[in-house]
């Protein structure tokens, strides 16, 4: 379309992605986002903006949590939030990684799926199944040693620590 303007130009995609790990096509919905929230086109956003978007997230920051926020992110001290800055504290909802207990949980109901008799182990006939078809073709050798490499304590059986480990 002639005439229009890019939106995303004088983005620096690369380093947004740098800092953040958030995606481009993130980055130009946050852009988007930011258009929006920066109703005064003045290329940032005030302690006051802020307060909005957090609310309208359905956060609740007190004066003195807005203010904490607000300097984490504001990286230039200028009391305004340019776009790389908005990106950055959107990535820490966006990008967050899960937690240790989290990861656990998860761990635990992909666990189950295989624990079809839920007796806290899966065996190593239901490991080699699942082995064989995630990563076919094997041979029966390189199979095999797949499954003596994870059945450390030889038991023909995988526990779910041991499921842990090799997941993680």
């Amino acid at each position: 379309m002639a005439g229009k303007p890019d939106p995303y130009a004088g983005i620096d995609f690369e380093e947004i992605n740098e800092a953040t790990g958030l995606e481009p096509d993130e980055i130009k919905c946050l852009k988007t986002c930011f258009d929006l929230f920066d109703a005064k086109k003045q290329d940032y956003l005030s302690a006051d903006d802020l307060d909005e978007i957090l609310r309208a997230m359905g956060f609740r920051p007190s004066k003195e949590e807005l203010m904490e926020i607000l300097k984490e992110i504001d990286e230039d001290g200028s009391g305004e939030i340019e776009f790389a800055e908005f990106c950055q504290l959107c990535a820490k909802f966006l990008v967050e990684d899960p937690d240790i207990e989290t990861m656990k949980r998860e761990l635990k109901d992909a666990f189950r799926i295989y624990d079809k008799n839920g007796e806290g182990f899966i065996t190593m006939d239901t490991l080699r199944g699942l082995i064989s078809e995630l990563l076919a073709p094997l041979t029966d050798e390189e199979l095999d040693g797949i499954i003596e490499e994870l059945d450390e304590d030889g038991s023909g059986t995988m526990d779910f620590d041991e499921f842990c480990e090799m997941m993680m």
